[in-house]
């Protein structure tokens, strides 16, 4: 059998799926979402809060996690506990309450806003005076 230089006879549907051009980005993240991260700057806010409260003998030790919805920063006192803190970024709420929030252990939002410079401010202490 030979094959027609026409192209009559052919078969179309081998020519239809070639001619399909797919987008391997948005193939991938249709099948397996990115995680949410957090941005260089973002980090940057949150270790110089971290740092600070290291020096104080506040807190000692952390964790970032990546999710598919939301990307957390935990603060430990000792890293067998429970956070005592959790610093979230969750886009879904961006447009509404804001993406991020300060969470404590038993899981009350402490302050949730869209700037997360103003949001870690809740860990800013007020200065006391301290009578002699």
């Amino acid at each position: 059998m030979m094959d027609d230089p026409s192209g009559v006879g052919a078969d179309t549907a081998t020519d239809d799926r070639r001619a399909v051009v797919v987008d391997l980005g948005a193939y991938r993240q249709a099948l397996d979402p990115m995680p949410v991260t957090f941005h260089r700057r973002e980090l940057d806010a949150i270790l110089w809060i971290y740092g600070r409260m290291v020096g104080e003998g506040e807190w000692k030790d952390y964790a970032i996690d990546h999710m598919k919805d939301r990307a957390v920063f935990s603060v430990f006192k000792r890293s067998g506990e429970l956070p005592l803190y959790r610093i979230e970024k969750n886009p879904k709420l961006a447009a509404k309450q804001g993406a991020f929030s300060v969470i404590n252990t038993n899981g009350m939002i402490l302050k949730r806003g869209h700037d997360l410079k103003q949001v870690l401010k809740v860990f800013d202490k007020v200065l006391k005076l301290v009578d002699p």
